[in-house]
């Protein structure tokens, strides 16, 4: 529903203009209003006393009228930007943690698994105690991204309410996708930045074991058939704890595969019963023991990986949130200037929108998923 401004000055005249943008506000964070139902001249003419014969004289910044109308706008811009942002085809983004953090990246102590031989307490002994180990992973230095929206006298007066809210979706969008990148460059093993106890960077896939690298997580395995997923899966039976040696317990629940095999992948992991045959036996039909995956296919990420060897037929599955995490400052956050500054004296811009992000993705344990080619 569009609002209708003679509605808005009297919900004004009645509640004030203070009390009246809070209403706004919160109805615009509900979801009860969109940013398309506001207009930015009726906004202007509704808050401010006199209407648009007044507008010259927005230069007093302690008034009430001119605080609401800005705080009002400023609750538009900021939910077109964050629905933008939050778009579902950034789903890579939702797939790995994110962690707060106040650090300019960070150590983060490994928990290893408890050796068996720790267990056994002999009638009279002290029991044995289960501290942190001293192994650590590190996470990358946090980089800050953001842009700034500005509001002109003009695109008031002349009403440019969808091309301000287009700019704000296109900032919204910008971000995320500049995000959603970054993350990705780290899943897809194009960037890699898992570093343990103080060594340099380890390749995130590796192809076998090594001495610096105990696990092997890349796997000569095309998605065919419920035999590709069961070979994957029997490989993170492998996976054994840097600190005790111990086996992982593992349970991979995602899979991420690119464009040109997810008409295949959706088959195979939405189908309600997988058919077989045992040797001389008929054909036999039992219950999708693979339907508990999450499937995410990702064109971003094709046309990121397009470059590598098998880029058609890589896919990769695990846990991702346990692989890999977002470490983050803060999360996008929409700020505005004071009116009355200087760019409104000097370039007619009456006030600016700052919308920012700060993190970085990081490996925590590349063990957790196994890319397959």
């Amino acid at each position: 529903m569009t609002i209708n401004p003679r509605e808005l000055r009297k919900r004004i005249e009645l509640d004030g203009a203070a009390r009246t943008s809070q209403h706004l506000t919160e109805s615009l964070k509900q979801g009860d209003l969109s940013p398309e139902d506001f207009s930015i001249r009726d906004l202007a003419e509704s808050f401010i006393p006199g209407g648009l014969s007044q507008f010259e004289s927005m230069q007093v910044l302690t008034e009430s009228a001119t605080d609401a109308l800005v705080n009002t706008i400023g609750a538009v811009i900021d939910t077109k930007i964050k629905e933008a942002y939050n778009q579902e085809v950034f789903a890579v983004s939702r797939l790995v943690r994110t962690i707060p953090t106040r650090l300019d990246g960070e150590k983060i102590h490994a928990v290893g698994t408890i050796s068996d031989g720790n267990l056994f307490i002999a009638p009279g002994t002290e029991y044995h105690a289960a501290g942190l180990d001293t192994g650590y992973i590190e996470t990358p230095k946090t980089a800050k991204h953001g842009l700034i929206i500005p509001l002109t006298r003009e695109a008031v007066f002349f009403d440019q309410t969808h091309h301000l809210l287009d700019r704000a979706s296109e900032v919204g969008e910008i971000l995320a996708q500049n995000k959603e990148r970054r993350i990705l460059e780290v899943v897809l093993g194009l960037k890699n930045v898992y570093r343990s106890n103080g060594g340099p960077a380890l390749t995130t896939y590796a192809a076998a074991i090594s001495p610096t690298q105990n696990w092997q997580n890349t796997l000569a395995n095309e998605l065919q058939d419920w035999e590709s997923v069961e070979r994957a899966e029997d490989k993170f039976g492998e996976m054994l704890d840097p600190i005790s040696g111990n086996p992982i317990l593992i349970d991979p629940n995602t899979v991420l595969v690119m464009p040109p095999k997810r008409h295949l992948a959706h088959r195979l992991f939405y189908a309600s019963s997988l058919s077989y045959e045992s040797g001389s036996s008929t054909g036999m039909s039992i219950r999708n023991p693979f339907a508990k995956y999450r499937l995410v296919s990702s064109r971003l990420a094709y046309q990121m990986y397009k470059m590598q060897p098998n880029a058609d037929t890589t896919w990769f599955i695990g846990n991702f949130r346990k692989a890999f995490a977002y470490m983050e400052n803060w999360p996008i956050t929409v700020t505005q200037s004071l009116p009355g500054s200087e760019a409104d004296f000097t370039q007619d811009v009456l006030i600016r929108f700052k919308a920012s992000e700060r993190g970085t993705p990081a490996v925590l344990d590349p063990r957790y998923v196994v890319r397959c080619q």
